[in-house]
């Protein structure tokens, strides 16, 4: 059987520091990071739709969670593994 659709399916991880920092968000940020996670999962990590999503470098993104927090993630040399280094507050941020 030939299988016509074949969607490449991306892998994220979580460093030590953004799994930390998810706790410290509220529920709807926390909500909000989770369906980003999702997203990338899906699609990759160009995700436009995302509130005050943009580009930080060549490898980097970053997009607002809520109006104080943000996820920051990395997906060198187009690898299907998608690295989340930061979540917490925009004023923390690592940009």
């Amino acid at each position: 059987m030939f299988n016509i659709y074949n969607q490449t399916m991306y892998e994220v991880r979580l460093t030590k520091k953004a799994a930390k920092g998810i706790r410290s968000l509220p529920k709807n940020a926390q909500e909000t990071f989770w369906t980003l996670v999702h997203a990338i999962e899906d699609t990759g990590p160009v995700q436009p739709r995302f509130p005050n999503y943009s580009k930080l470098g060549n490898f980097t993104y970053h997009c607002h969670l809520a109006y104080h927090w943000v996820a920051c993630w990395r997906n060198e040399n187009g690898s299907i593994v998608v690295e989340v280094y930061y979540v917490g507050s925009r004023e923390d941020a690592p940009y």
